[in-house]
């Protein structure tokens, strides 16, 4: 499904792109969780605060109006049982945002977005409390919200600095297993901040 909507994406992207301007941007990231998940019998699971390498491509219809496709190299968050390091799971982010950019005569161009992401489970490794049992984590889809800046020194040509906080509201399905015995199945609440700050180049 992933797969097609990046397709549909791309594709769409593509028909337009004579009448408008590319952007790239790379920059570094925190990826901070707000929520913990408290498990009946188990106790609280947590995800901590990771960095990521976060470029993304962006496609200007018009002065205002954006679409930008997060590109995050694989995240890795350590989850922890009770403040214990239990599992550490590897995903990527992809994340869509549609933005309106509030364009003025000076080179600082603050923005607002909307869309969705995912989370696509890549890896889970055990430890602690957790080894010898099974972990799997299932995708998840949730909404994204983006608030941030693009500023363009005035003898940039192309080059700017930019800085942004998304939020993403994702809770993938956790379940562990010992053998054939299902020790639990649960929501991991992860909804992280991402503050992200970074160079722009636009085409």
């Amino acid at each position: 499904m992933l797969k097609q909507v990046a397709l549909i994406a791309l594709m769409g992207m593509s028909a337009s792109a004579m009448a408008g301007q590319w952007q790239v941007k790379v920059g570094g990231s925190v990826v901070a969780p707000t929520e913990d998940t408290a498990v009946a019998g188990v106790g609280v699971v947590q995800a901590d605060n990771e960095y990521a390498f976060t470029p993304s491509v962006e496609y200007f219809f018009n002065d205002n109006i954006s679409t930008e496709l997060l590109l995050a190299a694989p995240i890795s968050h350590d989850v922890t049982l009770d403040g214990v390091n239990a599992v550490k799971i590897k995903h990527l982010p992809p994340t869509l945002t549609v933005k309106y950019n509030f364009k003025n005569s000076t080179g600082f161009t603050p923005y607002i977005g909307v869309g969705g992401t995912a989370f696509v489970a890549w890896d889970e490794s055990e430890r602690g409390p957790l080894t010898g049992t099974d972990v799997k984590v299932k995708e998840d889809f949730g909404f994204a919200g983006q608030v941030g800046f693009n500023f363009k020194p005035a003898d940039a040509k192309n080059w700017g600095v930019f800085a942004d906080v998304r939020y993403a509201q994702i809770s993938p399905e956790v379940t562990v297993k010992a053998g054939d015995t299902t020790v639990a199945q649960f929501d991991l609440d992860i909804d992280p901040l991402v503050y992200t700050i970074g160079y722009s180049y636009k085409f």
